[in-house]
């Protein structure tokens, strides 16, 4: 800790166990935060658990040491904001699932009840922060033997049945850690899978979102795949063996910012209208996102036209400028079609910003008569300025005076 936590956070959190100790309370760092200590990763997330009253400690700091908190009285956590610094506090707990995929029914615990409740070995160590038991290492699961061995292992074998969303963080760990499932996990995986029913959509939806943000989303989801989970997820939820090099490649055209929106278009681009309504409305999808899937969907009805070399560029632009930039990158990648991105290219780097000197105010001084007229001639000025007929407002006023004669 001493080594790879910041000097500043190493501060704050030994003020913070030293009135813990004053309280009479045990304070511990736990979870993800630990096993990132022994991998030596970067840690970006303190999350501490108080043996006694998490929020009576986190409102004890902020009257000491000023900062901002956040409660949550109904689960016994606050998160404490200070300098650029975040912590999350919580009262140790133990928790019940009443039934398979039900939210767990919580009471005060000790820190053994804590990582009893935890999903993986990996993620139930703590070290305890108290001036006399500091950098005490609590280990009741062997997870830092596990992480030696480089295994995913729940903690006890229905961790899967009680909560299915587990099925999916066991992935993102193991892909994220370049681990495995160790073979027990494995196999109740497996044999949990139809346990994934009993999780709500927007639930699923979650557990995706968080793969989407790992660094390689495709690879997690692909091994979702070939585990059967994804098809356990929803049926129509599309998936084939070239879709984590479209993950790779829309992540490298968007310089590594590629969001949920582009990863959802993508899954979008191999479904039929029929399905992508069906995950839409499964996963509870914002209206943003689910309008770029549409969009998605519908792109694929262009393809044929804009296989065609020498459109010219007023046919370009009317195919694609109803589309998100979203979802033409998606189907720019997911088409693979070198026409087709030297189209998109094209229109998403020149053609969108193409603007006509002459505006409707303007056509009205001309005489042009208000009404459907100044729509159709502001179309015929556009289509003109595209295809080069037309380089300046001179050009466009005398047009704008040939299509008045022919009217």
């Amino acid at each position: 800790m001493e080594q790879q936590l910041a000097p500043q956070v190493l501060v704050l959190i030994k003020h913070i166990a030293a009135l813990a100790g004053k309280a009479g309370f045990s304070l511990y760092l736990v979870g993800g935060p630990v096993r990132d200590l022994f991998l030596k990763r970067k840690i970006f997330d303190i999350d501490l658990v108080v043996e006694g009253d998490a929020i009576l400690l986190a409102r004890q700091i902020s009257l000491e040491a000023g900062g901002n908190l956040r409660i949550h009285d109904r689960f016994g956590t606050a998160t404490y904001f200070s300098d650029g610094i975040s912590i999350d506090l919580v009262t140790a707990r133990s928790e019940i699932y009443p039934r398979p995929g039900a939210l767990p029914v919580v009471k005060k615990g000790s820190i053994a009840d804590d990582m009893y409740r935890r999903d993986f070995t990996i993620n139930a160590m703590a070290i305890c922060l108290n001036p006399g038991r500091y950098g005490e290492l609590i280990d009741l699961y062997h997870g830092q033997e596990d992480i030696k061995q480089r295994f995913v292992r729940i903690i006890h074998p229905l961790s899967f049945v009680d909560d299915a969303t587990r099925i999916l963080r066991a992935l993102r760990y193991e892909q994220r850690l370049d681990f495995q499932l160790e073979d027990e996990t494995k196999t109740a995986l497996h044999n949990s899978l139809s346990y994934l029913g009993t999780i709500s959509g927007d639930r699923i939806r979650r557990e995706l979102e968080l793969i989407m943000h790992e660094e390689k989303p495709g690879k997690c989801l692909q091994r979702a795949h070939e585990l059967e989970v994804l098809k356990h997820i929803h049926a129509a939820f599309p998936w084939d063996k070239g879709m984590p090099a479209r993950f790779e490649r829309i992540r490298n055209e968007t310089g590594g910012r590629a969001g949920v929106a582009h990863y959802y278009a993508l899954l979008a681009y191999d479904m039929t209208e029929c399905d992508n309504e069906q995950i839409i409305v499964f996963l509870k999808l914002p209206r943003s996102v689910a309008q770029i899937m549409r969009m998605t969907v519908s792109f694929k009805s262009h393809l044929a036209v804009l296989r065609e070399p020498g459109l010219p560029w007023s046919k370009i632009y009317h195919l694609l400028h109803s589309y998100s930039p979203v979802s033409l990158l998606a189907g720019d990648v997911s088409a693979d079609i070198p026409q087709v991105h030297d189209y998109i290219q094209l229109y998403l780097t020149r053609l969108q910003y193409v603007r006509t000197a002459l505006r409707g105010t303007d056509l009205s001084e001309l005489g042009v008569p208000p009404g459907h007229a100044t729509g159709d001639i502001l179309q015929r000025l556009k289509e003109a300025r595209l295809d080069g007929m037309v380089k300046t407002k001179q050009e466009e006023i005398e047009l704008v005076k040939q299509l008045i004669k022919r009217e």
